[in-house]
């Protein structure tokens, strides 16, 4: 065991007014399965960053554990993958290798095929068994699900359970419980460490936000009553003061005595707003900022058709050959409908192909007329430029795009910068929010909550619940798709 010691780290991006992280002090045991918890864009990846060294910042850190990042960089991604570990590892002990590999129940033949040709599942699964093959190491594990199937996740969980000393960055709340004994929470204001998994952190937050909220209106309502008692006083001294000017009838009023009146009046009632401001910034101080989840709300219409597809002994093919097992289905409006299949069965290519791009159709696919399609592609990283271009190139109503990201954890500040320098999660919001916006008769979602926060996927969640959208996704969260209520339809991958 070893002690990982963060004294006063504080941190702020070049150009940038707000701080990252400010007078943090943490203690972490280098034994501990961290599970790092955060909307998008609090500052996850920033505090790897910091931990790996790559960032400049204040304070110090203590350690005697050297910090392993995942992802790994390859540089040549088509050596062999025996070779690929090796120019990541160094010398290492192949045995110890295949010992990670089995345990991850992956084929051993593998190691012998050239890197580029495995799976996306494969490649992650190798990577992460290369990263306990090392001793003395803490490592830290950016969202390795991303390119698992619900099997490949079950896996990693049931392998990271067993294992010991990482901080694990995951949005994954069935993969977090089976994975973590502790909980790091990055929120807008502070840094929480608690011990437990997902579960633990959630019914905690609750009770916390529930307490807050209480609180909060109470010191509203003292917030009230402050400034109606200061904005009385302020008129108290303008009352008197006008006062010399009237006359009473009959008399002349005594001008020089009104005004040394007014004047004791004004200082008096000076000093008490003076005293209510003091104790109206106090309390405005007190009120705890809360992470809200706002509701999403989304322009769904319905079609004049009951199905909206209907297919028939469907495939499609590659090079002539059939990618998947022929299909017959239906899709009703109102219906959520998830397409599940191992990673190479064709599961974005069978979105995809729905939506109209050029893949060879096999068999019948008959969608109803007029209808409105939204989409949402798996892939990101070519958005780039001014929220204001991406608004005009693809003709969403501004008001509603920039209120559903607020409502997703955008800080104002985040419109006026370049997408480009969003992070990953910040990205697919983006599209998220646009595909939102848009009114579709069926939303196509491939790998939506990818890179999303648990608090976004929440209020993903209570979105497709409220308004009861017709949905075709690939997703692997097991819980998401446990609670929207999903018909499975899956796609069987042809074996050579």
């Amino acid at each position: 065991m070893s002690i990982i010691d963060i004294k006063n780290l504080e941190f702020t991006y070049i150009g940038d007014i707000k701080p990252i992280f400010e007078n943090i002090n943490l203690q972490l045991d280098s034994n501990w399965k961290l599970g790092l918890i955060g909307r998008n864009g609090y500052g996850k990846s920033t505090f790897l960053n910091i931990l790996l060294g790559k960032l400049d910042y204040s304070g110090t850190i203590t350690s005697k554990v050297h910090f392993e990042y995942f992802p790994y960089k390859i540089k040549n991604e088509d050596y062999l993958t025996v070779d690929v570990v090796e120019e990541i590892k160094g010398n290492y002990e192949l045995w110890k290798l295949e010992r990670e590999l089995n345990l991850l129940k992956v084929d051993l033949d593998i190691l012998y095929r050239p890197f580029n040709t495995l799976s996306g599942g494969e490649q992650t699964k190798v990577l992460i068994a290369s990263m306990f093959i090392s001793d003395n190491n803490f490592l830290l594990i950016d969202e390795p699900t991303n390119s698992l199937d619900i099997n490949g996740r079950r896996i990693l969980a049931e392998y990271l359970n067993k294992k010991s000393g990482f901080i694990l960055v995951s949005h994954d709340r069935n993969f977090l419980n089976h994975t973590i004994d502790h909980v790091l929470t990055i929120e807008k204001q502070k840094i929480v460490l608690q011990k437990g998994n997902y579960d633990t952190w959630k019914e905690n937050k609750e009770a916390e936000d529930e307490f807050n909220r209480n609180k909060n209106e109470k010191l509203k309502k003292e917030i009230d009553r402050l400034e109606k008692s200061s904005r009385e006083k302020a008129n108290w001294s303008d009352k008197v003061e006008a006062s010399k000017n009237m006359r009473n009838s009959g008399s002349k009023v005594d001008k020089g005595y009104v005004g040394h009146k007014s004047a004791k009046m004004m200082q008096r009632s000076k000093n008490l707003e003076q005293r209510y401001k003091k104790t109206l910034e106090e309390k405005t101080g007190l009120l705890t900022n809360i992470e809200f989840e706002d509701d999403l709300v989304l322009e769904s219409v319905p079609h004049h058709s009951k199905n909206l597809i209907v297919a028939e002994n469907y495939s499609i093919s590659f090079n002539n050959r059939k990618i998947f097992e022929p299909l017959d289905f239906s899709i009703e409006n109102g219906e959520i409908v998830t397409i599940t299949g191992e990673n190479g069965a064709g599961k974005s290519s069978f979105l995809k192909s729905i939506v109209g791009f050029n893949i060879k159709r096999n068999g019948s696919l008959k969608l109803a007329s007029n209808l409105k399609i939204s989409y949402l592609p798996q892939e990101f990283d070519w958005i780039k430029g001014s929220l204001d271009d991406f608004i005009e190139n693809n003709s969403v109503d501004k008001t509603k795009f920039l209120t559903l990201l607020r409502k997703m954890g955008f800080d104002r500040d985040t419109f006026d910068k370049d997408i480009g320098s969003y992070s990953s999660g910040q990205k697919k919001k983006v599209l998220i929010s646009k595909s939102i916006c848009e009114e579709a008769n069926i939303y196509i979602w491939d790998e939506p909550l990818n890179y999303l926060d648990i608090i976004t996927r929440l209020q993903i969640e209570r979105m497709i619940l409220k308004y009861k959208p017709t949905i075709i996704l690939v997703e692997h969260d097991e819980d998401f798709l446990k609670n929207i209520n999903a018909r499975n339809i899956e796609i069987k991958k042809i074996r050579d």
